[in-house]
């Protein structure tokens, strides 16, 4: 029942994505509302018989309400409903387009987190000069610890890993200088501990450059990461709508245009959230996917293509196996002590 478009855009994507992947979908909200929107499918979008089902939740979370209390007084949300189903093994992964703070804290509530992990973290794949990259933490953990950093960078290999399909991946922090001891004493602490972490470290990583495809895995605080994302993500809308706009001046430029455009697509789609599909939630004992905002049945698709590459590639328990013994661990409770997540985080990104 989340996102700008939830719930009809959500059941089209289900739909879609019961054709095109073959899975089986739950969707999860207020029945009169999801009969209704599965009932508007024409008869060429129809999902095969029997792939879509429907699990009652009476509330949802809005997106202007306090994630950790909406969650702990709405039982009944559709967010913690969806959670609670992967909590339960009757589902193997939830795909939410709404509150990421939401989606993290019913995580936290229902699926847990994994033995040892002191904080989940958000991450996305990147597009560079020399493949995807991924991203974390973009929005979880404002203010994060040293050791939170190294074990983000543990699970940010194994996604690459599992994932992205990266031999090997080169983990990097996100600092203002790539020489060692440049940086905050955040990043200065998480050094000492990611050159003995079981990853391939390779120091720092300015901004500008990771879109060259200097690392395979970029280690930041909550902050930092998602300042960095919305910059990109604002750099790159700025020059596709000033190349159109500049195309657009003169028939030459209007000419020019419709021959590049078969050669910018692709490139657009790589920029594409849609195609993306959402981040994956990392720490928590079980897959959960947080999907765009603003997605629409594409996305949905692609959020839930995420979801169940994750579930099949056990991408938790990998993260569990591989956290363990590594030192970097905390007893902290995360769904009493965490920082509130980055305003709308993944949600809108």
């Amino acid at each position: 029942m989340g996102g700008d478009h939830a719930p009809r855009e959500m059941v089209r994507g289900a739909a879609l994505a019961a054709r095109a992947l073959g899975v089986r979908v739950a969707l999860v909200g207020r029945i009169d509302a999801l009969e209704a929107e599965v009932g508007a499918l024409p008869a060429g979008d129809a999902a095969p018989a029997g792939s879509l089902s429907l699990v009652a939740a009476a509330s949802v979370v809005e997106m202007k309400e306090s994630p950790a209390q909406a969650v702990r007084a709405k039982k009944d949300a559709s967010v913690v409903v969806a959670c609670d189903l992967v909590a339960s093994g009757r589902a193997r992964a939830a795909v939410s387009a709404g509150n990421s703070g939401a989606t993290l804290a019913a995580a936290l509530l229902s699926v847990h987190r994994l033995t040892g992990v002191a904080r989940p973290a958000i991450g996305i794949v990147l597009p560079t000069a020399a493949g995807p990259a991924f991203m974390l933490d973009v929005g979880a953990n404002t203010d994060c610890r040293p050791e939170w950093l190294a074990q983000f960078a543990v699970m940010g290999s194994v996604y690459a890993e599992a994932l992205l399909h990266v031999e090997q991946p080169r983990v990097a922090l996100l600092s203002n200088g790539e020489e060692r001891g440049k940086g905050s004493e955040l990043v200065q602490a998480a050094t000492a501990l990611l050159e003995t972490a079981p990853v391939r470290f390779v120091g720092n990583v300015e901004g500008r450059d990771i879109f060259r495809g200097a690392c395979d895995v970029v280690v930041c605080d909550g902050f930092s990461g998602n300042v960095a994302l919305k910059v990109a993500e604002g750099v790159g809308e700025f020059l596709f709508a000033a190349i159109a706009t500049e195309a657009r001046r003169s028939v030459r430029g209007r000419l020019g245009g419709l021959l590049l455009r078969p050669r910018l697509r692709p490139l657009r789609d790589r920029l594409d959230y849609r195609r993306t599909g959402g981040a994956l939630l990392l720490g928590v004992a079980g897959e959960v996917v947080i999907a765009h905002g603003r997605s629409d049945a594409l996305a949905v698709m692609n959020a839930i293509r995420v979801a169940r590459d994750a579930a099949e590639l056990d991408v938790s328990g990998t993260i569990a196996r591989r956290l363990a013994g590594t030192g970097a661990t905390s007893g902290e409770d995360p769904a009493v002590n965490a920082p509130a997540p980055a305003e709308e985080a993944t949600a809108r990104t």
